[in-house]
């Protein structure tokens, strides 16, 4: 090479070298700090046990819609990253670079998960398969598995006394056993001093306040009410007169469509069945809600025995004394239901 070939080699060189520089800067710049996720609110990314690193990046691609998805895979062969799963936020004011670390270390955002009062643990199962990366099917298995839930102290019967209905912020990935432990942790919180003083006030265990609480919850959805529902279901605990809850007819068929109970359901045969047996079922007819809890220790002192629903459909009830008076209670609410042509 001539001098005057060095010579414009270094002419030319230097620019093109400064302008390489300065564009690798720019792309620098804009893939990994500039704000570059189109969005206008905050997404989530959520990162499962199948998921790779490419895998990672298309999520991101389809979820944040970043103008240049280049700077993750630039990050992730620099820094090195390890796919780890879990909920993760993207916010419209991020950049690559932060959202990098926040997959690397793992910052997840909770999910607020509401814990619903429901009737069976197919559907709690299926509630935690929509809301956590839990395989509905398994849950339902392990719920129904009597040395699972002998674990937390309870049977297949009796495990939805664990289990108290309110909003809960927990982690996406969290693992079935962990969840439990959680539940377990937020069921002791529940039952204060407190709460445990007056179920033993009315001679009931827990398990046994969120039992009748069930039939509670099923018997009428007016928190007012619930009070006096329970006391008239204490009242006839104590008499020894069986509890007589249509509620556990249904539940004894798993037929909760039921809108008239008649004379050939109460023949089902089931520890369920609260007109064959006395005392209490087995456990709860669904997940208790709190105001249904809470009915049960803050009962009503009354003297009633009886109650039919009201023939007005208002979801509330006229309580009775005296069988007599409860028949003709009973006369207008079936009157009402033929009159509406309810089977």
């Amino acid at each position: 090479m001539t001098a005057g070939q060095k010579e414009r080699l270094k002419k030319w060189g230097i620019p093109a070298g400064c302008a390489l520089l300065a564009i690798g800067i720019l792309w620098s710049y804009l893939a990994l700090f500039s704000t570059t996720f189109h969005i206008q609110e905050t997404v989530y990314l959520y990162i499962d046990t199948d998921d790779t690193a490419d895998s990672v990046k298309t999520k991101i691609q389809e979820t944040g819609r970043p103008g240049i998805s280049s700077g993750f895979s630039f990050l992730s062969a620099l820094g090195g990253y390890t796919v780890k799963t879990g909920r993760y936020a993207i916010s419209p004011d991020d950049y690559m670079l932060r959202l990098f670390r926040r997959l690397r270390q793992e910052r997840q955002s909770p999910v607020r998960l509401v814990l619903p009062s429901v009737r069976t643990m197919e559907r709690l199962a299926g509630t935690l398969g929509r809301k956590l990366m839990l395989d509905s099917a398994t849950v339902a298995q392990s719920l129904a598995d009597s040395a699972f839930c002998r674990q937390y102290g309870y049977d297949t019967a009796t495990i939805a006394c664990l289990f108290i209905p309110n909003t809960y912020e927990i982690y996406w990935d969290t693992a079935l056993e962990d969840f439990m432990e959680r539940m377990q942790k937020e069921h002791d919180a529940f039952w204060s001093e407190e709460r445990l003083g007056k179920a033993q006030a009315a001679g009931l265990t827990p398990d046994e306040v969120a039992t009748l609480a069930s039939i509670v919850d099923e018997e009428t959805a007016n928190n007012a009410e619930k009070p006096m529902v329970a006391g008239m279901y204490i009242n006839r605990l104590r008499t020894g007169m069986p509890l007589q809850a249509d509620p556990t007819i249904k539940f004894a068929l798993h037929d909760f469509s039921l809108r008239r109970i008649y004379h050939g359901h109460l023949e089902t045969d089931s520890p369920y069945n609260t007109y064959r047996n006395t005392g209490l079922p087995p456990g709860p007819i669904r997940i208790p809600s709190i105001s249904g809890i809470d009915a049960v220790l803050d009962y009503v002192r009354h003297d009633y025995l009886y109650m039919c629903a009201k023939e007005d459909f208002s979801g509330t009830h006229n309580f009775a004394r005296t069988y007599r008076e409860h028949l003709a209670n009973a006369a207008k609410y079936t009157k009402a239901l033929n009159q509406r042509g309810i089977r």
